[in-house]
């Protein structure tokens, strides 16, 4: 290899450091944390959907139409999610409400949190059902558990990339209910700058 074709390391320190540094929000548009936002919020909306469409819903002409955009507003930033559709305009989802544009700021710490969680659909459903702020019955819970769960299982075995140049610790606290009481969560937060300088959230473990 020639020096002009070496690789630049001092370039890519810098711009690393640069990332590093720069404190850009892990839950807005770009962040490590958006693409988790959206698919946990889209995967549980298809499962109250199918949940709502039901035989009677069926018997009656009613079936999936389709999804509409929306831009919801989070405490770093805002992610694009599509929301399905129903064609007799009955389904009124309760992860996102139809009129809503702002998620919470504790729902997010929630649902990040359940991707360091362990795979069991018992943990997973009773992660998923303290995020509702209603109740939800036994077959919707069931529905979206099954939608939610393929999509942790392929995020926590996906494949690395083999070299980060940087790698932290960070962490964030969220609240659940548990046998009756709300207790604090932490989850930690394993982050790396790859060798293009893009963050990368590597894992997550809840304690």
């Amino acid at each position: 290899m020639s020096k002009n074709d070496q690789f630049d390391y001092d370039g890519l320190k810098k711009k690393a450091l640069e990332q590093f540094r720069s404190g850009k929000s892990l839950f807005g548009k770009d962040g490590a944390f958006a693409p988790l936002l959206k698919e946990f919020l889209e995967a549980a909306m298809e499962g109250e959907l199918d949940e709502h469409l039901d035989d009677t819903q069926r018997e009656d002409g009613n079936r999936k139409n389709g999804y509409t955009p929306k831009r919801l507003k989070t405490a770093d930033g805002t992610i694009n999610i599509e929301t399905p559709r129903d064609r007799s305009s009955t389904f009124d989802p309760q992860i996102v409400k139809k009129r809503e544009t702002i998620l919470a700021e504790s729902l997010e710490h929630k649902i990040i949190g359940m991707y360091g969680h362990g795979m069991s659909f018992r943990d997973i459903s009773a992660h998923i059902k303290d995020m509702y702020d209603t109740d939800i019955s036994a077959g919707t819970l069931s529905a979206i558990t099954d939608k939610v769960i393929p999509l942790v299982k392929e995020w926590q075995n996906r494949p690395l990339e083999a070299i980060y140049c940087i790698v932290w610790l960070d962490a964030m606290f969220y609240k659940v209910k548990e046998d009756g009481h709300v207790r604090s969560r932490c989850v930690y937060n394993i982050l790396g700058i790859n060798t293009e300088g893009r963050k990368d959230l590597l894992g997550m473990y809840v304690s």
